[in-house]
Formats: C-alpha cells, sequence, structure tokens
C-alpha cells in the first residue's frame, strides 16, 4: 500500500469514526459527544489558524502505555523509578527536535505554548523587569503583555505594533522603543502577523541594547521545520513554540535555545513552573517532529502557504481587505470593514455554514475588542486534508459569499463536499 492509499484509507476512517467497545460501554455519554466531534469534523472545514489534524501515528502515541506514566524530572534524573523507556523516549524527542530545528537544545516538555512562554521569562527574568514586545492590538499574544496573564501583571511589557501605510512591524519604533525604556528582553513573534519577522533586525537591536532575544514562533513552527519560513533560532536565545499548530503534532509546547542557556531553560521548566511531563504527548511530539522531517511534510506546508496566498486574493476579489497586502505564511488575516461587517459577525455567518474561522484585532480600528473588524484564518488543517490553492480560492469564495448574505444552507453543503473529497487525507505523513 502506498503512502496516498493509505491516506486515503484514513481520511475515509476519521469521517467514520466511532467509539471503542469499551468506551461505549464505560461511558456512552462521552462517547456520543465524541462522535458528535467526529460528525461536525466531517462536515465542516477547519480554518482557525491555531488549530490542525494530528497525524494517525500521533494519534496512536498519546493513546499508549506512555499514557499513565509519571516521570518527573529530566532523563538520568527521575524521581520516580521504571523511567527507563520514558527516558529513552524523552532523549529521543530532544535529540530529533534538535535536529529538524538546527538547535543547541530542546526542551520538549512543557504542555503548550503558554506553558513554554512562561518558562522563557523564568529562565531570563525576574519580576519588574522590563520587555518589549508586539501589542496585543496588533497581533501580540496574551502571554505578551495581557494584563489577564502572568506577562502583563509581573513585567513591565511594553508594547510596539505595526506601521499604519502598510501593515508591517515598525522596526523603527522598535529601535526607539528599545533605546527608551533598554528592556531585559525583546519578544519578536506573533498570533496574527502574516509575515516573516525580520530576525535579524530584532537580533540587531537586542544587542544593541543589551536585551535577551525571545522568538515566539508558535504558528510558524511547522514551517520552518519544513523549510517553508525563515528560522529564528541562529538569532534568538530563546525559541517558544508549539507542536500542535503546523507541525500536526500534539498539543503540547517547545522551547529551544543556546547551550549557555540550557540549564537555565530546563530548571524553569521543572520544577519552577511545571511537575512531570505528559510522557505520552513527549512520545507524540517524537514522531511529529520525525514526520516533519520528510518530504511529504515539506510538500504539505509548501501547500498551505499556497493556498493561503490564494485565500487571501479571493478574500480581496470579494472586497475584504487582506492586512499587510497578503501572506507569506499559513495565516491570512483581513479587515471585513469595507463589507460593513465587524469580525464577529462575519465569524458567526460563516460558522453557520460550516466554514469555522476567527475574529481578530485590526491594527489602528476603533472597534470594541469584543468585536473587532477583522478576521484571522489559517490554511494548515485544510491542506492536511489535501486541499491546494484551487481549493482555498473556492472557500474564499465562498466566504465572500457569505459576507455578502448568501444563504449559509447553499454554502454549507459545498463545504461537506470539500471536507469529504476524493482524495483528502493527502496531507503528509499519516495522512
Amino acid at each position: 500500500m502506498t503512502l496516498t492509499d493509505a491516506a486515503h484509507r484514513l481520511a475515509a476512517h476519521r469521517h467514520a469514526w466511532q467509539p471503542s467497545t469499551a468506551l461505549s460501554a464505560a461511558d456512552p455519554e462521552v462517547a456520543d459527544l465524541l462522535s458528535a466531534e467526529a460528525e461536525r469534523r466531517a462536515g465542516s472545514l477547519q480554518l482557525l489558524a491555531g488549530e490542525n489534524l494530528a497525524t494517525e501515528a500521533v494519534l496512536a502515541a498519546l493513546a499508549g502505555p506512555l499514557v499513565d506514566k509519571y516521570a518527573e524530572g529530566y532523563p538520568g534524573h527521575r524521581h520516580h523509578t521504571g523511567c527507563a523507556v520514558a527516558d529513552a523516549t524523552e532523549l529521543l524527542a530532544i535529540s530529533r527536535a534538535r535536529a529538524l530545528f538546527a538547535a543547541d537544545h530542546a526542551n520538549v516538555q512543557p504542555r503548550s505554548g503558554t506553558s513554554a512562554m512562561l518558562a522563557a521569562f523564568a529562565a531570563l527574568l525576574r519580576p519588574g523587569d522590563t520587555v518589549l514586545a508586539m501589542s496585543l492590538e496588533h497581533g501580540g499574544h496574551l502571554s505578551c503583555g495581557s494584563r489577564a496573564n502572568f506577562s502583563g501583571r509581573w513585567f513591565d511589557v511594553i508594547g510596539y505594533g505595526v506601521r499604519e501605510q502598510d501593515g508591517l512591524i515598525d522596526l523603527d519604533q522598535v529601535r526607539e522603543l528599545a533605546r527608551t525604556h533598554r528592556p531585559k528582553a525583546i519578544i519578536a513573534g506573533s498570533i496574527s502577523y502574516p509575515r516573516h519577522p525580520d530576525w535579524a533586525a530584532f537580533r540587531e537591536i537586542a544587542d544593541e541594547v543589551d536585551a535577551y532575544l525571545v522568538a515566539t514562533a508558535a504558528q510558524i513552527t511547522g514551517l520552518v521545520a519544513a523549510g517553508a519560513a525563515p528560522s529564528p533560532v541562529p538569532y534568538a536565545d530563546v525559541v517558544v513554540a508549539a507542536t500542535h499548530k503546523m507541525l500536526r503534532g500534539p498539543r503540547g509546547g517547545l522551547l529551544l535555545c543556546t547551550g549557555e542557556l540550557a540549564e537555565r531553560v530546563d530548571r524553569a521548566v521543572f520544577p519552577f513552573t511545571q511537575g512531570g511531563a505528559a510522557m505520552n504527548e513527549v512520545a507524540a511530539k517524537a514522531v511529529a517532529f520525525a514526520q516533519a522531517a520528510t518530504p511529504e511534510f515539506g510538500a504539505y506546508a509548501r501547500r498551505a502557504v499556497d493556498g493561503a496566498r490564494a485565500l487571501a486574493a479571493a478574500l480581496e476579489r470579494a472586497g475584504a481587505r487582506p492586512l499587510t497586502g497578503g501572506t507569506d505564511t499559513h495565516l491570512v488575516t483581513a479587515d471585513v470593514g469595507p463589507l460593513g461587517l465587524t469580525g464577529a459577525q462575519a465569524e458567526r455567518m460563516c460558522a453557520a455554514a460550516g466554514l469555522l474561522l476567527g475574529k481578530c484585532a485590526v491594527p489602528f480600528d476603533p472597534a470594541p475588542a469584543a468585536e473587532t473588524s477583522g478576521i484571522r484564518l489559517g490554511t494548515g488543517a485544510c491542506a492536511a486534508l489535501g486541499l491546494g490553492p484551487e481549493q482555498l480560492a473556492e472557500v474564499g469564495e465562498l466566504i465572500g459569499g457569505l459576507l455578502s448574505g448568501g444563504a449559509p444552507a447553499t454554502a454549507a453543503a459545498r463545504v461537506r463536499a470539500l471536507a469529504q473529497r476524493p482524495g483528502n487525507g493527502g496531507g503528509g505523513p499519516g495522512r
């Protein structure tokens, strides 16, 4: 059986997912809920930028015998016995991550991207230190300065943004703010900026003010692994990554750092910010790292980027305004204000037809945060189903039709056909 044949069979299996006999007997209520989730996925297209479809091999590792193994500590230095296999698994994940990203050191234990960011702060900073990061209104993450989050409560976070004329990061502003505030760390990266950050320029600014450079690369981790986005690893002191977005692994975080910071980063993860790692997730991360090193994954990443460009162009033809004028990545952010809509309205209108996307802030937009004027989309899950630029352009047309008052029922039928079309599943290793 070829990889493509196996992928097609898996796609059909996922659409027809059924709970195990053991689950149905032990808890039919949960079994029914999981069946409903499988049916929801079968009738919709996932365009939420922070989600993707884990591969079959990743799912198998998550359900493996390490799921209930407690392995507090690090390989060779655990607090409980019986960890030989856990040690070997974690060492394998570390070696694969280091090779995949050409990093001096990797910590594979963080349970999420935010947990990894917390550990990065703990390794480099002390409460009260000044940090320069992208403002939330311009695309920054909650863990980079929100007052509702540890970062905004424990640190003095100064926000930088994008230029109003083109939506690109204002590096002149970054440099000026760095010189004025002399931050202990500068954070480069965001959750909704669709262009490649200039990692070298951020490194130069950080060096000028003697600051650490932290790259937040959760959205683009998989693109970096595939060579479809410039790597921050040669420039940043610490890279905060996620394993579940474009990498198609389990939900989890990853830290990459220089060799001189390795011990500080490890201690910041354990014992400072979390206890025993979820070893089934560590095993699944090892699987994802191996799969991301394959030619099939590279083709998947390129398809996601090409699809995003086609999607952005289709939305522009429909009357929306792509921020920055387009995209370099799997991300598309667009202003739907020209269509007389808020981002929240657009989100609801598309969800009614099975097109799942999210609202997002538009820089310099006066709309309240609960509504916004923007939408954020990601093509990772669609590319995992085998959808390419032609299909993503059609998705953009469907969105445009809905935002112009089209009938959700009509669009929903086409969405379901795209989600289940013959050939879906050719999205890289294990699909």
